[in-house]
């Protein structure tokens, strides 16, 4: 008989979930406190670390799969949805996040984003809203507001811009919430509710983009 006492596996911790890269956003930016708020949910989730899967298309909320000990995947401009669905459909026993930004999410990606919510894949989108690009130095995106001025539009935008929820709720999703980055222990409750729906989550995370948007969504902090 083997007496040898086998310990049970220590409960994971929101440090499980790090990795030992360097993260490399700007001083002040949001997207650091979302990355923090997700590796606290992760542990709570009971989903073995090798079943996890983020994958991101480009963009400064991109980066996040090098940030997070899981598997993951730092894909092409706007298909970060596409591959996920391509994923899911493959391995649908995988719990797969799609990372992704308001430039990659609806512009390039923008017809990715809304046959994915249609067809209702059981996979979670976070899309970080800043308004505007930042990785490539603060042109205006689908969600900046008309008349904004940035580097490629001088003269104020003329565009209306997009509403992200309204969006996927014309696209049928079947779980849409939305959430800041300056509100830390809701937007750990909104990941939670998406990881517990069965279906396509969209949950859209105002994110301040402090060097080239500073203070877009003051009104709400």
């Amino acid at each position: 008989m083997n007496d040898t006492l086998i310990k049970a596996a220590e409960p994971l911790t929101s440090k499980d979930f790090a990795t030992d890269q360097e993260v490399r956003w700007c001083p002040g930016c949001g997207d650091y406190s979302i990355l923090a708020q997700v590796q606290k949910v992760m542990p709570t989730l009971g989903i073995p670390k090798e079943n996890i899967v983020v994958i991101s298309g480009i963009g400064c909320s991109s980066r996040f799969p090098y940030y997070m000990n899981t598997y993951g995947m730092h894909s092409i401009h706007g298909r970060a949805t596409a591959i996920a669905s391509g994923l899911k459909a493959s391995r649908p026993e995988l719990n797969v996040w799609i990372v992704t930004g308001d430039g990659d999410c609806l512009s390039i990606g923008g017809n990715h984003t809304i046959h994915l919510l249609r067809r209702n894949f059981n996979v979670n989108l976070l899309l970080f809203n800043n308004e505007i690009y930042g990785l490539t130095k603060g042109q205006y995106s689908p969600t900046s507001e008309e008349h904004k001025i940035t580097k490629s539009t001088p003269m104020g935008s003329i565009d209306h811009p997009f509403n992200p929820a309204a969006l996927a709720l014309g696209a049928d999703a079947s779980f849409v919430a939305r959430s800041m980055d300056r509100d830390p222990k809701h937007l750990q409750s909104m990941i939670q509710r998406a990881q517990q729906h069965k279906g396509s989550s969209f949950l859209e995370v105002y994110q301040n983009c402090n060097i080239f948007n500073d203070g877009a969504f003051e009104i709400f902090t």
